[in-house]
């Protein structure tokens, strides 16, 4: 075993973290955390995970519930395409897999939403296979360990790196192994201002030993993030609001939403002809009930709110009146979630 795995190791004997997910006897929990962990900090996680698993306790449980069940417990989450894939995979890993998880890579990769990643996470975690993986915590270790130059998000980058982490697993430890990594990268070896004064890799580090810990891993240059102005329509009648909901695929699909557009002049003046096409609602806009902004993983976006009186409304299926008092169960966005507290 080389010193970095070795030294890797004890650390994580001494200091790994206390997690609802770890050495849990259903595969199932460590699929459902790795799923929601993507892109998602350990700390959010952890509350919607032990929602879940009472809520879901079983690949069946999940597999029988509705997308809208589904949907409302992941909220806030953000990312949704990872609860209606996962949801999808529960259906299938019912129907193929006799409601098992497979232990197969090939059968794990078919999976919607598994990827790579994933894939290694689930078998070495859940299987004790001797798998790697690389979450966005390993890949800072690693490029800052053996000073990777080349853009670890490129594809030179990501075989230089899946080679390091394949190179140094030790048999039989995988799931210690990518763990410890994953760890070393949350507490110690974090992505501004490491501390690498209490690193058990301090002496092995190469980008330590030349000072430019801060400039690894490197990363491809990222385009400005553009933002848009969207006019967004309230409809209140009779303690009902009118709600609308979002195709199944694309952003936040399935969830449901005010009904809106985005507006390339004055929000006020473009509303009721945007809707009329977007959504086949006739519309008479009122006054301006406030802004909402938010930002999203690629774009930003700035909301012009307004109340509005539904004049007519062409056929159109995925329009509904919603209780007021009901809107809570109705899953949607963080935007539409705060355009609701305008309405108290």
């Amino acid at each position: 075993m080389s010193t970095f795995t070795r030294r890797l190791l004890a650390w994580y004997r001494r200091n790994a973290r206390t997690l609802p997910w770890r050495n849990h006897r259903d595969p199932y929990a460590v699929w459902v955390s790795e799923i929601m962990l993507q892109q998602t900090r350990v700390e959010t996680v952890i509350p919607y995970f032990n929602l879940w698993m009472q809520r879901f306790p079983t690949i069946k449980g999940l597999a029988e519930a509705s997308e809208q069940d589904v949907l409302n417990l992941w909220e806030g989450l953000g990312y949704y395409s990872r609860a209606r894939n996962l949801h999808k995979a529960a259906k299938v890993v019912i129907e193929k897999f006799n409601g098992q998880l497979p232990r197969d890579l090939d059968a794990l990769r078919q999976l919607p939403g598994i990827g790579r990643y994933t894939v290694g996470a689930i078998a070495s975690m859940a299987f004790s296979m001797d798998e790697p993986t690389l979450d966005g915590n390993i890949r800072r270790v690693l490029a800052r360990v053996f000073d990777i130059s080349v853009p670890a998000d490129s594809s030179p980058g990501e075989k230089a790196l899946w080679n390091l982490a394949t190179e140094y697993l030790p048999k039989g430890k995988a799931s210690d192994y990518n763990q410890a990594l994953m760890d070393l990268g949350a507490t110690i070896c974090i992505p501004k201002n490491p501390r690498c004064l209490t690193c058990p890799l301090m002496e092995l580090c190469e980008a330590r030993q030349k000072e430019i810990q801060d400039q690894r891993p490197v990363l491809k240059l990222k385009k400005k993030t553009p933002h848009y102005v969207l006019a967004a329509a309230v409809m209140v009648k009779n303690g009902r609001v009118l709600l609308a909901k979002r195709p199944s695929k694309g952003l936040l699909g399935g969830m449901w939403e005010f009904p809106n557009s985005r507006v390339e002049g004055n929000p006020a003046r473009e509303l009721a002809k945007k809707l009329r096409s977007g959504y086949q609602l006739k519309v008479q806009r009122g006054v301006a009930l406030g802004l909402v902004k938010h930002a999203y993983t690629h774009f930003k976006v700035t909301v012009h709110v307004f109340q509005c009186k539904l004049v007519s409304v062409t056929k159109n299926q995925n329009v509904k009146w919603v209780k007021l008092k009901d809107l809570e169960d109705f899953p949607m966005g963080k935007v539409d979630r705060q355009i609701t507290k305008l309405l108290h």
